[in-house]
């Protein structure tokens, strides 16, 4: 706005004493860490009222731009303070709430469990497993000690491929690893069918080397699927993910295909679903966007379809892999993938029905 006059940015600086008010009474009132981050989204993200004010700046002479520009800061400077103090507080009084509830008195007799519970992980897998079944897939298994052949060059990855990077794979030897994906099972399956048709599902464990953490792990698991048949294009992947996302995760949920890049795939694509948090409005969930990010595939590269015995003027085919965790941690709202392999009984009957 050029030409914004000296009383409006009057106005714009007494509104924004407003907010500051504003905000502080709503961090004074936080309760929990997700009233905080209420308050952080309403206050500080890309579409809060103050983020839009920024936006004034540029219209307005350099006496103006610096007194405004400078309050500016000055309330999300506030603000932000006021945040990490709230917060750290209150998680301060959240851990002594644990700690006192999870007092244990050693003299009590211990509690006898009589019945087990099933880790998430194993029912999104088998639902997973389940719902491609259904759809007309079967199953393929094959070595996590896998050959260099069917984890990288099959799968159109060069030896210069940052893939290949001792940092992102435990190798053995030169020529033995532990897989990366479950890709190379796709590669097995191919070379076995002699260029004939293929629908299959290969789930299981992969490995790569990563600092564990509340969202990455050395260790995770995959459930990747292959159809290659003659006339088939992205609108068959699209209308598959599409079913399987659905059911997954309900009816409602909308489902977007962005670009993006895999070496085995042309072309390739990213699978959002819309967050259920915020209907797809924006929420620090979904980091402000609506949507999150819930698996990647696309059309087998003719590299590849010609290196496992495919023409790939005659046949075409689409591949995708799905992460059980990630799966298992949204349907089930688990914020630490270490949960899944810690065997805590709490944490079992927490999320899942008794057995």
């Amino acid at each position: 706005m050029k030409d914004v006059t000296k009383r409006g940015v009057f106005m714009q600086l007494e509104r924004l004493n407003q907010i500051l008010e504003e905000a502080l009474k709503s961090i004074d009132e936080c309760e929990t860490s997700e009233d905080i981050n209420v308050v952080r989204n309403k206050y500080l993200s890309k579409k809060s009222e103050l983020m839009s004010l920024m936006s004034t700046l540029g219209g307005l002479s350099i006496e103006e731009k610096k007194e405004l520009g400078q309050k500016l800061n000055q309330v999300k400077s506030e603000i932000s303070k006021a945040l990490e103090i709230k917060n750290q507080a209150i998680l301060e009084k959240e851990l002594n709430e644990k700690l006192q509830k999870e007092k244990i008195d050693i003299t009590l007799p211990s509690k006898n469990f009589k019945s087990g519970a099933k880790n998430p992980f194993y029912i999104i897998r088998d639902e997973i497993i389940d719902i491609f079944l259904g759809m007309g897939y079967s199953l393929a298994d094959g070595p996590e000690v896998e050959q260099d052949l069917y984890n990288f060059e099959l799968l159109n990855i060069p030896q210069d491929h940052p893939a290949r990077d001792m940092q992102d794979s435990f190798y053995i030897n030169d020529k033995l690893l532990l897989r990366t994906h479950t890709s190379p099972v796709q590669a097995r399956v191919m070379e076995k069918s002699e260029g004939k048709p293929i629908r299959i599902i290969c789930p299981g464990k992969t490995y790569r080397r990563d600092d564990d953490d509340a969202t990455h792990s050395h260790q995770f698991a995959q459930v990747e699927g292959l159809l290659i048949d003659k006339d088939i294009n992205i609108g068959h992947l699209k209308a598959t993910l599409e079913l399987f996302l659905k059911k997954m995760f309900g009816e409602k949920r909308e489902v977007r295909l962005v670009p993006s890049f895999f070496p085995f795939t042309e072309p390739s694509v990213e699978v959002n679903i819309s967050c259920a948090n915020c209907g797809g409005k924006g929420c620090p969930i979904c980091k402000d966007t609506g949507w999150i990010e819930i698996l990647g595939g696309g059309m087998v590269h003719p590299n590849v379809l010609k290196m496992n015995g495919y023409d790939p003027e005659v046949y075409s085919g689409f591949a995708f892999g799905i992460g059980i965790e990630r799966v298992a941690m949204l349907r089930y709202g688990i914020d630490d993938i270490r949960k899944f392999y810690t065997n805590d009984v709490r944490f079992l009957h927490q999320f899942t029905k008794k057995i």
